[in-house]
C-alpha cells in the first residue's frame, strides 16, 4: 500500500505562528493531577477527562449501513481505553444507500444503535456522540461514458470521443471539462432553494434518533469537503441568500441547521459542530472567517466546536479511472491529515484564535484541537496555556486506544501513532481502517495492547 510522499517542508500558512512548544515533563504535572485529566462539564455531560476522539471512518458497517458487530467491537475497544468522548463516525442523514458507511437517516436504525450506547455506557465511563453529515453526489470517473452522455449537447461535434485533450478543453465548458478528467460531482450550486430548505429539517430528525438512541449528544459535521461545509466556503457562489462573498449568508444554512437542532432536541442536549479552522485551497476560508463562524453559531445554541482543516475536492488528484475522487489527497488533505514530516500539533493556532474570538465575544464554548496531538506534554501545555479545552487525538487512539489510561495510571508501553497515513490509504481505498500497527487481523478487528 503506497502513502503520499512527506512535503518539502512544513507549508503552514505564512498568518500563523509556529506551533508550540511542549513544556517539559519536569515541568507538567504528573497526569492525575493534570487538566488533562481532568473533568468538564458540557450541558448536562460531564467528560471524565479532556481527551476527544475525532470521527474516523471504518468501513466496518454493512451494505444497509447497520451497527455491525465489527462496529461495536470498535467502540467498545475505544471504551476500554476510557477516553473522554468518542465521536462516532459520520452517519448519513438520508436514508439512501452509501455503501458500508453508518447511517441515521431513519428510525430502523435506532435499536442497532441504542444497542452501542448501552455496551459503551455498561462498560466505560466514556461519553459517546455520533457526527451527522450529509453529502452531495460523486461519481467514479469514466471519461468515455461521460462523453457518451455529452454527444447530444454538441451535435455539431460528432466525433467528440476521439478528441484530444487539448481540443476537449476548447470545445466543453469549463466543468464539463473538470468532470471529464475528475469524475462527476455535485456542488452546492447544483441545489434548488428547495433542496437547500430541506437540509436543516434532516439533520434536526437525525439529531432526535440520535437522542432516542441514547447518545449523550451530537455532532453536526460542517468541515472538510461536504455540504455545509461548501456553504460556508468562500468559494460559494450562490446569490440567493445562502453564498457569495458576505459572510452572514454563507454562515445562514449552518445557523439554521442548528437552531432545528436545538429546537428538536432541547435545550438539555449537547450539540456540537465540526467546522475549519481554514480551508487550506486557493481562494478559501481563513481563520478569520472561522473565528466568526464560531461565533455565530456558538450563539445559535451549539455546546462545543471541534477544529480541523483542509479536507477538500478543489485541490485533490485526478483519480484512477474507476474511481471517484478523494478529498484528502491535495495539499488540503494534507493539511487535514500531516504526515510524519509535520511538527506536533502543528494547527494549533487555529484553535486558538477561535477560542480567543468566543471568549472575546463572552462565549464560554469549549473548543477542540487536534492535528498531530500525539504525546501528554503537548496535551497538557496545549491545555494549560489556553490554545483549547479539549484534545483530539484520532490516529493516535486507533494506534493504542489505551492511550488514556495508560498515560494516567503510568502504564507502559505505549504504542505512539507513526503518522505514515496507513490507515488514510486504507479509507481511501474503502477498506476496513485500521493501524500498521495492528494489521495482522483481515476482518479490521482491534487487538488488545497485550496481543500486540
Amino acid at each position: 500500500m503506497t502513502t503520499r510522499p512527506p512535503p518539502p517542508s512544513y507549508p503552514n500558512a505564512p498568518d500563523l505562528p509556529p506551533p508550540p512548544r511542549a513544556r517539559p515533563r519536569s515541568a507538567l504535572p504528573p497526569p492525575k493531577g493534570s487538566v488533562l485529566f481532568s473533568p468538564l462539564r458540557i450541558n448536562r455531560i460531564e467528560l471524565a477527562n479532556r481527551l476527544w476522539l475525532p470521527a474516523m471512518v471504518t468501513w466496518l458497517s454493512n451494505e444497509a449501513g447497520e451497527v455491525t458487530e465489527a462496529v461495536q467491537e470498535r467502540y467498545l475497544r475505544y471504551a476500554k481505553g476510557e477516553v473522554g468522548m468518542i465521536v462516532m463516525e459520520a452517519m448519513g442523514i438520508r436514508d439512501i444507500r452509501s455503501g458500508p458507511l453508518l447511517r441515521i437517516g431513519h428510525d430502523r436504525y435506532i435499536p442497532g444503535l441504542r444497542t452501542l450506547v448501552k455496551r459503551i455506557h455498561d462498560r466505560s465511563p466514556s461519553k459517546i456522540m455520533p457526527q451527522i453529515i450529509d453529502f452531495l453526489k460523486i461519481a467514479a470517473r469514466d471519461p468515455t461514458r461521460y462523453l457518451r452522455r455529452l454527444l447530444p449537447r454538441y451535435p455539431e461535434h460528432p466525433d467528440l470521443l476521439s478528441y484530444s485533450e487539448a481540443q476537449l478543453e476548447s470545445v466543453l465548458s469549463p466543468r464539463e471539462f473538470h468532470e471529464y478528467r475528475y469524475g462527476y460531482r455535485q456542488r452546492i450550486e447544483d441545489l434548488s432553494i428547495e433542496d437547500v430548505r430541506k437540509l436543516p429539517g434532516l439533520f434536526a430528525r437525525a439529531a432526535a434518533r440520535a437522542r432516542r438512541a441514547g447518545f449523550d449528544g451530537v455532532e453536526l459535521h460542517f468541515a472538510h469537503a461536504y455540504t455545509v461545509a461548501s456553504f460556508l466556503s468562500r468559494r460559494n457562489a450562490r446569490r440567493d441568500g445562502y453564498g457569495g462573498q458576505s459572510l452572514h449568508t454563507r454562515v445562514r444554512l449552518a445557523r439554521e441547521i442548528v437552531e432545528a437542532v436545538r429546537r428538536e432536541v432541547g435545550t438539555d442536549y449537547m450539540v456540537g459542530a465540526r467546522i475549519l479552522g481554514r480551508e487550506d485551497i486557493e481562494g478559501g476560508s481563513d481563520v478569520e472567517d472561522a473565528c466568526f463562524f464560531a461565533r455565530e453559531l456558538a450563539t445559535a445554541g451549539l455546546d462545543v466546536l471541534s477544529i480541523s482543516r483542509g479536507g477538500k475536492f478543489e485541490d485533490a488528484k485526478q483519480p484512477k479511472i474507476g474511481r471517484a475522487a478523494y478529498p484528502y489527497t491535495g495539499h488540503s488533505g494534507l493539511m487535514c491529515m500531516p504526515t510524519k514530516a509535520f511538527p506536533e500539533a502543528y494547527s494549533a493556532w487555529p484553535a486558538r484564535r477561535i477560542r480567543e474570538a468566543l471568549r472575546g465575544a463572552g462565549l464560554d464554548t469549549p473548543v477542540v484541537v487536534a492535528g498531530r496531538i500525539n504525546t501528554y506534554p503537548m496535551a497538557e501545555t496545549l491545555l494549560e496555556e489556553g490554545f483549547a479545552d479539549l484534545i483530539g487525538m484520532a490516529r493516535g487512539l486507533l494506534a493504542d486506544p489505551d492511550w488514556p489510561r495508560k498515560v494516567r495510571e503510568g502504564i507502559e508501553p505505549i504504542h505512539y501513532c507513526r503518522y505514515n497515513n496507513v490507515c488514510e490509504a486504507l479509507d481511501r481505498n474503502h477498506l476496513p481502517v485500521r493501524c500498521q500497527l495492528w494489521m495482522k487481523r483481515p476482518d479490521g478487528g482491534m487487538q488488545a495492547p497485550e496481543d500486540w
